[in-house]
């Protein structure tokens, strides 16, 4: 089945304004996070400035786009990186020492190569070749798709090459895609390259035909997916 054929959403699934896609708030804890990187220059001063909410401090997609502004430096870079992790992970001490890993196990040289790399790419030959790269020869150990694509969505979102916006694919976005493409098999992780593609040709064609950026139709379907589980 094609991607124009695919119905556009789950019957009751809004799509949401980009405003309400923007101000997405998720609660961290600096205290976590910060003895985990490789040094405190990988820590964005703009997360020292999120506010406060319910006693949490709490990023929104807005601040890791303007962080993300940054990424043509290796600096810039790394604080994507932090950002995007941090905005994706929440506070649970387990859920930061699991994404941590990405810190723990690889070189911070090694880091900064291939995110120089995958990045660039990105901004050379688009969304779904920065995705192969970071799936392949840019590997980065512990940094799967569901984060790796986090970093392609805040760096290219706004501007990168092809026809393409990148988008984040996480379980959940996949499980809202088992009902929308039911033509095909959607795994809960370790999308390879092609599924990828595809689920930005969906996304693409729905937010054209509802007027909309793609990352709000991300947006609804990470929502419907989370009501599935």
């Amino acid at each position: 089945m094609s991607a124009t054929e695919v119905a556009i959403m789950p019957d009751g699934t809004a799509v949401p304004g980009r405003d309400e896609v923007l101000s997405q708030k998720i609660p961290f804890d600096r205290a976590r996070w910060l003895p985990c990187l490789p040094g405190p220059d990988w820590w964005p001063a703009e997360l020292d400035d999120c506010p406060t909410v319910a006693g949490r401090t709490r990023v929104d997609r807005s601040t890791v786009f303007g962080i993300a502004r940054r990424s043509d430096t290796a600096e810039g870079r790394r604080h994507l990186l932090t950002a995007a992790l941090v905005w994706g992970t929440g506070t649970r001490a387990q859920s930061v020492a699991r994404r941590a890993r990405v810190f723990a196990e690889s070189p911070p040289r090694d880091i900064d190569t291939h995110l120089g790399a995958a990045l660039g790419i990105l901004q050379e030959e688009g969304a779904v070749a920065a995705y192969y790269a970071f799936n392949n020869d840019h590997r980065i150990r512990f940094l799967g798709p569901a984060f790796f694509t986090k970093v392609l969505y805040f760096a290219g979102h706004e501007q990168c090459a092809g026809a393409w916006r990148p988008l984040i694919l996480d379980r959940f976005v996949a499980l809202a895609l088992r009902a929308v493409d039911s033509g095909e098999k959607w795994r809960g992780g370790g999308w390879t390259t092609p599924r990828y593609s595809r689920y930005l040709a969906l996304a693409h064609d729905h937010a054209q035909r509802e007027g909309v950026l793609p990352d709000q139709i991300e947006a609804a379907w990470f929502a419907q997916g989370r009501r599935l589980v």
